[in-house]
């Protein structure tokens, strides 16, 4: 499997501490880079000034850090494109319909 894809399944482990998804089938992440041991992640979030932004950051890092090539993690939060519910994984579409939530 190549690295960024592992790395980017590596990271649907990182839910969003208000609601049962992943930040991958949330459509967070923009993108993954894998380079020396060291990976960058584009990562936004659903809303500025999101209050979970922090867990999530520190999540991330954790979760990358516990990949056996991985010694640093970089995460550029990014806000452009800003993020939609079309950015949603069928996956992601799916938890959200079961918790009640309309997307």
């Amino acid at each position: 499997m190549e690295a960024e894809a592992r790395l980017l399944e590596a990271l649907r482990d990182v839910q969003d501490p208000e609601m049962p998804v992943s930040i991958v089938d949330l459509g967070m992440v923009y993108g993954i880079r894998h380079r020396d041991r060291r990976v960058e992640v584009d990562l936004t979030f659903t809303a500025m000034g999101c209050p979970a932004s922090d867990f999530i950051l520190e999540d991330v890092r954790e979760r990358l850090l516990r990949e056996p090539d991985v010694e640093e993690v970089v995460v550029n939060v990014v806000w452009d494109p800003p993020w939609t519910a079309g950015r949603l994984t069928p996956a992601g579409r799916e938890v959200l319909r079961m918790w009640g939530l309309a997307v």
